[in-house]
């Protein structure tokens, strides 16, 4: 993340991300699949590094083997995408608002304190010995004598699919395929987002 200012002069934090260029490998339709989508390709892959199937499906689209493949159904009706045509910044219109989703970062094991704000005792005096950070009763014993489900307790942190709605596209930079867009998304430096806008 980095910020800029705006012509008031106030100050927005923004993330940059470069947004492309991506192929289109696929395009579905009603009459064939059911439904109407395009899959965009992105980022550049050996062909010793790729499956016989997938090394197949870009020949067909007439592109060299990508690394991701990624599929839309929402953009503008009408649209007249087809095999190996380019989609990139010149897509996004300063000012609109965009859906970017990924995975977060992933955190590992973690307890309730890092992973649900408990706020543990707080209090190291009166008979505390190592309860600080403990999750406390997580129920009673005889009635239910069991475990409720979703009880938030110690566990794997982070790693699952995130989706920021309604950001803000700042900037666009069509010469170095970058956008500028408010706020934060989800993942770690140089994680492959998805980005959807509004049609």
């Amino acid at each position: 993340m980095t910020s800029i200012y705006d012509a008031d002069g106030k100050n927005i934090p923004v993330t940059v991300i470069e947004a492309g260029p991506c192929v289109v490998t696929q395009v579905r339709t009603k009459e064939v699949d059911g439904y109407e989508a395009i899959q965009l390709a992105y980022g550049e892959k050996t062909e010793k590094h790729t499956t016989k199937a997938l090394f197949g499906h870009f020949s067909k689209a007439g592109v060299t083997p990508k690394k991701t493949l990624m599929e839309f159904s929402r953009f503008e009706a009408g649209h007249k995408k087809k095999f190996g045509d380019i989609v990139d910044v010149t897509e996004f219109v300063e000012g609109e608002f965009v859906d970017v989703s990924a995975y977060a970062k992933g955190k590992g094991f973690q307890g309730v304190v890092k992973r649900y704000n408990f706020r543990g005792v707080n209090d190291a005096t009166h008979g505390q010995h190592n309860r600080l950070r403990a999750p406390g009763s997580i129920g009673a014993s005889s009635d239910p004598s069991r475990v409720f489900k979703g009880m938030r307790m110690a566990g794997q942190t982070g790693g699952h699919k995130v989706k920021a709605l309604n950001l803000k596209i700042m900037q666009v930079f069509a010469d170095k395929n970058i956008i500028v867009v408010k706020g934060s998304v989800p993942g770690p430096n140089g994680t492959i987002v998805k980005i959807e806008r509004w049609s």
